[in-house]
């Protein structure tokens, strides 16, 4: 056990004969770590990019509803009135009256239908 650790300790399982197994299997470890290392870069640079949009998203739909608003108060008729008031322009006193068109039916006899 004793000389168990310090051949360990020593690295002597690095420098023997069969010591390029050990190499190997090192450098597959080595190879795995950076392999987990830049996976696990690129997973939180993921996260970051989708809190930005996310916050992103969040500003342009508050914008979406302050302009919104805004409209909806340049579309009221007392805004219209104001604004067209400065150039001489007045609402109607008379309501407006609703136009009825009365159409004419044409009476066809069956030869005007049939060449139709």
């Amino acid at each position: 056990m004793k000389t168990g650790v310090y051949d360990i300790l020593k690295a002597r399982f690095l420098i023997e004969d069969d010591a390029i197994k050990s190499w190997r299997f090192i450098v597959f470890l080595i190879v795995l770590a950076i392999i987990m290392i830049a996976n696990t870069q690129r997973f939180e640079q993921k996260v970051f990019k989708i809190a930005e949009l996310t916050n992103q998203v969040k500003e342009l739909r508050s914008e979406f509803v302050d302009r919104r608003s805004e409209l909806m108060k340049l579309k009221m008729e007392s805004t219209v009135s104001e604004k067209m008031a400065t150039k001489q322009i007045f609402p109607s006193t008379v309501p407006p009256t609703k136009i009825k068109v009365k159409k004419t039916v044409e009476k066809k006899n069956f030869f005007q239908k049939l060449w139709q």
